[in-house]
């Protein structure tokens, strides 16, 4: 699929960086990491390109790292840490949003959160971005959770890092992954999500549980179907996750998460989505939402596995849930809140949509979410 954007300086090193790092694909659990950023795992000569889409601070340290997940997917990952810190940290595994990358908003705020005494811990779910997996751009709920308890494992082995303080952080269609992974597994110690979505809700649903009855079985058949389509090719088609209807009731087909070009009068939601992952204020070429779509059959186990089933297993650790005042996926962390025990707290940020809490800096509570880590990691 042809990318419009034009190609520039900062494209060209993220298209060198993704040469180098495929062949992290089968090396398991590597780390990339210089003497002053000490690391029990395997070190590599790779060079830390800044391949982000927010300037990088001088307060914290950055390093390309790698780490493998228990079904033997390998995952990379940017770790940041506090410069000059000393002695072992709390340590945070963030990822999201759906379809993004770790050199997106999951590194904004990782990086924000190493500012702040944390090590943190950005990484590219299974089958995306720098990480591996074949075939590419497909989602699962159960393995994207196992992601974050393999985010664990790594951080819980680094010399820097209190295995016994370590949270999550999920942001948007992450969220769901982050509080499911904290329902099975102890060793997250308090979890937050951002913008939070419900992908298995949004994708078996829809937007606020609009799909009907025969809507759903439509999107089934139309998923089933197209799985004889793939077999008989011997490839996966692409096709959107959230699946629509036209006005007339019938299934909608694309290739892209977000078109090339942004239509006239276009969905507010849209147009939001847009202005972050197709303008150079997000677009980043590895990322989904910025250039190509989901495999067609993706929302398939997302049908049959609801997130966060056991969301009374986390308490008593506790949840943060922060949503924009004006964010059209508000809903869900509000019912989060209403289904988690406590100690739960959910923040509404004010003249916040959905997307704003992706990477603006004076909408993102970066106060509240460094107060409720260091309390619910305290040592």
């Amino acid at each position: 699929m042809s990318e419009t954007l034009p190609k520039t300086p900062k494209a060209a090193l993220f298209d060198m960086d993704r040469r180098r790092l495929v062949t992290l694909a089968g090396a398991g659990a590597i780390a990339l990491a210089a003497p002053t950023f000490p690391t029990s795992a395997k070190a590599q000569t790779m060079p830390n390109t800044w391949d982000k889409t927010f300037p990088r601070s001088d307060k914290v340290d950055h390093r390309k790292v790698a780490f493998t997940n228990r079904f033997g997917i390998t995952l990379a990952g940017d770790l940041y840490a506090p410069k000059q810190a000393s002695g072992r940290l709390a340590a945070l595994a963030v990822s999201g949003p759906f379809g993004a990358v770790k050199e997106q908003s999951s590194g904004l705020y990782a990086q924000t959160m190493a500012e702040r005494g944390f090590v943190a811990l950005a990484f590219d779910p299974s089958y995306s971005g720098e990480s591996g997996g074949q075939p590419r751009n497909v989602a699962s709920p159960d393995i994207y959770t196992e992601d974050f308890s393999a985010a664990v494992d790594f951080l819980g082995l680094h010399p820097s890092v209190d295995r016994n303080r370590i949270g999550a952080i999920g942001i948007c269609g992450l969220s769901g992954m982050a509080l499911t992974a904290a329902t099975s597994d102890s060793r997250i110690k308090a979890v937050a999500t951002t913008s939070m979505y419900d992908m298995s809700r949004s994708m078996s649903r829809s937007h606020r549980d609009s799909y009907t009855l025969e809507q759903r079985r439509k999107v089934i058949d139309y998923l089933s179907q197209q799985r004889w389509v793939d077999a008989e090719a011997g490839a996966y088609a692409l096709g959107y996750h959230e699946v629509p209807f036209d006005a007339a009731g019938n299934i909608v087909k694309g290739q892209r998460v977000l078109p090339e070009t942004l239509p006239a009068n276009p969905d507010p939601v849209l147009a939001a989505f847009f202005d972050y992952y197709r303008t150079e204020r997000g677009f980043h070429p590895r990322g989904i939402n910025s250039t190509t779509a989901w495999t067609a059959t993706t929302p398939m186990s997302f049908f049959g596995f609801p997130m966060y089933a056991n969301i009374e297993m986390i308490s008593p650790r506790p949840i943060l849930l922060v949503a924009g005042e004006n964010a059209h996926s508000r809903y869900y962390s509000e019912d989060v809140y209403k289904a988690a025990r406590e100690p739960r707290e959910l923040l509404i940020v004010p003249g916040a949509d959905h997307v704003d809490l992706y990477d603006r800096m004076d909408k993102i509570p970066f106060d509240k979410l460094t107060d409720f880590f260091r309390r619910g990691l305290s040592a």
